[in-house]
């Protein structure tokens, strides 16, 4: 059954900070091709992952892959700071800027394009969110939302505006293109990184308390990949039998 199509796709090449739209990509065995890939470790917290948690300014860092997708090596990263300053992954004045800003000290880990670990890509392969389940929660918090506040994958765009159908589809595969199928999980449960605007890093509390209130703390839906491929822009999405 047809049910929409992606509206958006959005990969992470550095976790916490701004994503790239792309108009197509690989859909790997862990999720969006180098999603995550790039992180920053948390030396004041042994073994975690610096993120928006600890530094909301995280967000007004845009990370893009600079080149073709190789199975070998990842593109060049390149990173825009919040002061418009250029760097690419592993230049010791990124770090220096983002341990200034942070007031922490850091240290980075990249994972190969084969495989990025649950943790890194948050705990499923893939988060999707639907323009119904956004719009109507732009509705009822009562002031515009943008949906990268959620930091999904995709953004699926709905033949019926149902707001949170996709709710109804745990344990189900959907068919994206040609090639790629994911089976939806579960939902997923929001925290204080939904609070920060991911255009200049302000705060709005009120966000997370009406997800708390009216979607018992439930935004977008996790998803785990059974068939990899390529997908893109404009493919029709269809829930599987």
């Amino acid at each position: 059954m047809l049910i929409g199509h992606i509206k958006e796709i959005v990969r992470h090449p550095v976790k916490s900070f701004h994503g790239e739209s792309v108009n197509k990509t690989k859909v790997m065995a862990y999720g969006l091709y180098g999603d995550r890939s790039h992180a920053f470790l948390d030396k004041k917290r042994p073994g975690k992952f610096l993120t928006i948690t600890q530094f909301p300014g995280m967000v007004r860092y845009k990370a893009r892959f600079a080149g073709e997708e190789s199975m070998t090596r990842y593109p060049r990263v390149e990173i825009t700071t919040p002061a418009g300053k250029v760097f690419n992954w592993g230049d010791e004045d990124l770090i220096k800027d983002i341990e200034n800003r942070a007031n922490r000290e850091v240290a980075s880990i990249v994972y190969t394009p084969e495989q990025v670990p649950l943790g890194a890509i948050e705990e499923e392969h893939i988060q999707l969110v639907t323009d119904a389940s956004v719009e109507k929660l732009q509705e009822i918090w009562g002031k515009s939302v943008n949906y990268r506040r959620f930091r999904p994958n995709l953004l699926i765009s709905l033949k019926d505006k149902i707001p949170f159908i996709e709710e109804e589809w745990f344990g189900q595969k959907i068919k994206i293109g040609k090639q790629v199928e994911i089976e939806l999980k579960r939902h997923c449960e929001r925290c204080m990184i939904i609070t920060v605007d991911p255009n200049h890093a302000e705060r709005d509390p009120s966000l997370l308390k009406t997800v708390v209130k009216e979607r018992n703390n439930h935004f977008g839906v996790y998803a785990s990949v059974i068939k990899t491929g390529d997908i893109q822009v404009g493919d029709e999405v269809f829930l599987m039998d």
